[in-house]
């Protein structure tokens, strides 16, 4: 088998209204729709995280692929992947997340020219039904939509959730700037969700490292789960596990230094980012020797989606739910999507590869939304328009 195309499209993926977060308003996310095509006529399908991979793929690493055998993932990686680690380091990492959703493709071919859903290819199931978390947040209002800006309307939201869809893992973030705002919310879902609900908190860096002690000390007793991020580096976060148990994740993925330093407890991160599934179930198996957590990160279109669904059921260690913002996302670029969970879970895809098909109209509609608006605005303040937030908020 040989390769014979690749096309990299970047599309947007908005939300049904934005929701803000450390530093703006969060609108939806951009990403790169990868096809690889073959011919023997098996199209696999990948997913990068960056709207910025598609330039890279099209034009620099893509063209280098084409003659080669889609099933040698190592051979294609050495063919247009420059050293991990001089990359990395001293050049352009865009490289390694644009081969990170090209591998997911190759994957998807795989399981298509074998007849056979990714995760049997990696060993088989110990799970089939995969959790995810329920997501929160302070949402602006459209239509109707959105509008939760105080502690009881979250707090209505998230009872909302569990009465329609089962849902009793939650996520979410409070951080407004105000940590009086953020410590009430949390006392008011704990007493109306009850003991057992899980919440999870993510601040995305937001607060200094005094005002973070003063929140964890206050959240301390309603049985937080994990808490991202609270402050910007890790060196801060093993100054607050001195006073405090609540575990902590972030999405930087350097397990030498949380390891060296006993924090962050957990990684949260998307396989592209590691270098595709290949590099990122090395990296599982690294948290595991070294007692370190890890879920998949949130916000992805459905195809990137489909390999978390499919590497979660093949691998014992990932034992948390993943985070997602699948109720919040209105479009998707694949037919079975966006996916949604019923009473916390998600059904692995049965299809050969990633089990999933790729939609013409949803990847017109998705790349016509960039055309027109560009790349989705994460950093827009409507309380500062011009000015960029920085962090500490406070």
């Amino acid at each position: 088998m040989k390769i014979t195309a690749i096309r990299a499209t970047p599309v947007n993926i908005p939300l049904e209204v934005p929701f803000y977060w450390s530093v703006g308003l969060y609108p939806g996310t951009s990403k790169v729709i990868i096809e690889i095509e073959t011919d023997e006529g098996i199209i696999g399908l990948g997913e990068a995280p960056s709207w910025d991979c598609a330039h890279v793929i099209n034009k620099d690493i893509g063209p280098r692929l084409i003659g080669h055998d889609p099933l040698d993932i190592i051979g294609c990686e050495m063919k247009c992947v420059p050293e991990w680690v001089v990359v990395q380091n001293t050049d352009d990492a865009s490289v390694v997340k644009a081969f990170g959703g090209i591998e997911i493709a190759l994957w998807d071919i795989r399981g298509k020219a074998w007849n056979q859903p990714l995760y049997k290819l990696l060993g088989g199931a110990v799970r089939k039904e995969i959790p995810f978390t329920e997501y929160f947040g302070f949402r602006v209002e459209k239509n109707g939509v959105g509008g939760e800006t105080t502690p009881e309307q979250v707090d209505d939201y998230c009872l909302k959730m569990r009465e329609e869809h089962g849902s009793t893992m939650f996520e979410g973030k409070l951080s407004l700037g105000d940590p009086h705002l953020e410590i009430a919310t949390v006392k008011m879902l704990r007493e109306s969700l009850g003991d057992t609900d899980m919440i999870r908190l993510d601040s995305n860096m937001s607060w200094s490292l005094s005002t973070a002690k003063h929140i964890l000390r206050e959240i301390e007793p309603y049985n937080i789960r994990n808490y991202e991020d609270p402050v910007s580096t890790f060196e801060q976060m093993a100054q607050l596990r001195k006073n405090n148990s609540i575990p902590f994740s972030t999405h930087i993925p350097d397990i030498t230094r949380a390891v060296a330093l006993g924090v962050p407890d957990n990684i949260v991160t998307n396989f592209a980012v590691l270098g595709g599934i290949r590099r990122a179930i090395r990296f599982i198996g690294a948290c595991e020797a070294m007692g370190v957590g890890f879920w998949c990160y949130s916000g992805d279109a459905g195809i990137c989606t489909a390999a978390y669904l499919h590497v979660v059921a093949a691998t014992e260690w990932i034992h948390e739910p993943s985070q997602s913002l699948f109720r919040w996302q209105v479009d998707d670029v694949i037919e079975q999507g966006p996916f949604r969970q019923i009473n916390n879970v998600i059904s692995v895809p049965e299809g050969p590869g990633l089990g999933v098909t790729l939609s013409a109209q949803g990847l017109k509609r998705c790349h016509q939304r960039f055309v027109d608006d560009g790349p989705m605005d994460h950093f827009f303040n409507p309380d500062t328009p011009g000015r960029l937030c920085r962090l500490p908020r406070n």
